[in-house]
C-alpha cells in the first residue's frame, strides 16, 4: 500500500540537482530519526535479532516521536 492511499502525501526533493528542502520536503527528519535508531541499537542492545526488529522499531518510532515530552516514560505507562 503506498503512503498517498492512506492519506499521507508523498513529496521528494532531488539532491543531484542540489535540491535538498522544497517548502515542508526535506530529508532532514528521516536521518535524525535513523541517526536515533541507529546510536540506540549500538549504545543500547549492541545486536538486535531479525525477530524482534519490529519491537526496536516501535520503541525508537515511539522515542522519536515523543522527543519533546516532558514525561517520556509516564505517557509510555499512560498507553498501557
Amino acid at each position: 500500500m503506498r503512503l498517498k492511499q492512506i492519506g499521507y502525501p508523498h513529496g521528494f526533493v532531488t539532491h543531484k540537482s542540489d535540491e535538498f528542502v522544497r517548502g515542508k520536503v526535506h530529508t532532514q527528519t528521516i536521518e535524525s530519526f535513523w541517526s536515533l535508531l541507529k546510536r540506540g541499537i549500538i549504545g543500547d542492545y549492541h545486536k538486535v535479532s531479525k525477530k524482534y526488529l519490529p519491537l526496536y522499531l516501535n520503541e525508537f518510532t515511539f522515542r522519536f516521536n515523543n522527543q519533546n515530552e516532558a514525561d517520556i516514560f509516564g505517557k509510555a505507562i499512560a498507553g498501557c
